[in-house]
């Protein structure tokens, strides 16, 4: 967990979790109840295939996660939204900015949705209502985000996003054994390009 910054003898000022609204979901804080739901995401070794860590095994990984989030608020180096389904409510995943540096105006990008949420764009439009708040609120000027590379409808989100690839970090993941490669994605505040249609925020 980064550590709060001291800019001009101050700590860094907390980083309130914004709720948006996109067409078909809706953006919020993790609350206590979403702990259930959370873990049955992180559980599934099929969901976290190419993730840089093994599934959880135990609940209570979900209550620190969800302790992580707010504490990343308190401390202002982020925003971890849960991400639901405007339909029917239900917890589909989660979309990410930490790592917020306001010297450099930078920040990574992160995800995870429930297998049956995919291929229907879903993180898609999360991820997009989620950087136009972060483009608009910490004036960023570089998010970064890393995929494994046999992860290729992760990458396809990004590049969908405007992301652009740079690079490639050789066996930068060990997990349970399987060494894997990762790719480097960046958007530039000059090549973004928000979407005519807002995220309402609450």
């Amino acid at each position: 967990m980064d550590q709060p910054q001291i800019k001009g003898g101050n700590v860094r000022a907390s980083l309130p979790t914004p709720s948006l609204h996109t067409a078909r979901l809706r953006l919020r804080a993790f609350d206590d109840a979403d702990a259930d739901g959370l873990f049955a995401l992180h559980s599934s070794a099929y969901v976290l295939r190419y993730w840089d860590a093994p599934p959880w095994s135990e609940r209570v990984r979900a209550e620190k996660f969800i302790t992580a989030c707010r504490q990343m608020a308190q401390e202002g180096t982020g925003a971890r939204l849960a991400v639901d389904r405007d339909s029917d409510g239900a917890f589909i995943g989660w979309c990410s900015l930490t790592g917020w540096n306001p010297d450099y105006r930078s920040a990574s990008l992160g995800y995870c949705f429930h297998e049956a949420a995919w291929g229907q764009g879903y993180a898609t439009e999360a991820a997009h209502a989620l950087l136009r708040w972060a483009y608009d609120t910490l004036d960023l000027n570089r998010v970064q985000a890393e995929t494994d590379t046999r992860n290729l409808a992760s990458a396809r989100v990004l590049e969908k996003l405007g992301f652009v690839r740079e690079g490639t970090l050789r066996e930068d993941c060990i997990v349970n054994g399987e060494v894997s490669d990762s790719w480097v994605y960046g958007l530039i505040r000059r090549e973004w390009q928000p979407s005519s249609e807002p995220a309402l925020a609450q």
